[in-house]
């Protein structure tokens, strides 16, 4: 009898470790298939993360550019204003009257400055088309270089690398 109760014992343990074995080979496919999925999860969080990331640099590039454009768009209505201002400014004109445009001019360029515009000046150097319009040859004169700038038309103008007017010159031929 002593048997049969051993063999029964036996039996039911037996039977609790196969379901135990059972339930952790369950469980240890569980826990794998729960990484996969947490796994595959972490990589959409970081490609999303990643895809905002250059959403907003693209975003915040095209905000600089359409910004810049409009700078641009209004600086080139108002450069005939300094232009006239430095041709008023060769005539012949009395102390006062020149003192006063001198002082609008320097505002007028402070105003450029602050916006990060800087004037284009090849007087002397070579032509470069680059900064430049040549809108005339003249011939050399004694110890003139060819393709020198020799006389500005119109000063030219630009913001970092983009060009906002181009200089208007004539060039030694």
């Amino acid at each position: 009898m002593e048997e049969k109760k051993e063999k029964s014992v036996k039996e039911k343990v037996s039977a609790k470790e196969k379901a135990l074995i059972e339930e952790n080979e369950n469980l240890i496919k569980e826990i794998d298939g729960l990484k996969a999925q947490a796994d595959e999860f972490k990589d959409k969080w970081m490609r999303n993360v990643a895809e905002f990331d250059n959403y907003k640099k693209r975003n915040a590039k095209l905000w600089q550019d359409a910004f810049n454009e409009g700078v641009a768009s209004v600086i080139i209505k108002i450069l005939p204003v300094g232009d006239n201002l430095d041709w008023a400014l060769t005539l012949g004109l009395d102390e006062k009257t020149a003192e006063g445009i001198k002082n609008v001019k320097r505002k007028f360029n402070d105003t450029l400055e602050s916006l990060e515009i800087e004037e284009i000046d090849p007087l002397g150097q070579p032509f470069d088309p680059n900064v430049a319009e040549a809108v005339m040859q003249v011939p050399a004169e004694e110890g003139e270089q060819s393709d020198t700038v020799k006389q500005v038309f119109q000063k030219g103008y630009r913001k970092k690398d983009k060009i906002i007017r181009y200089a208007t010159v004539s060039v030694v031929k």
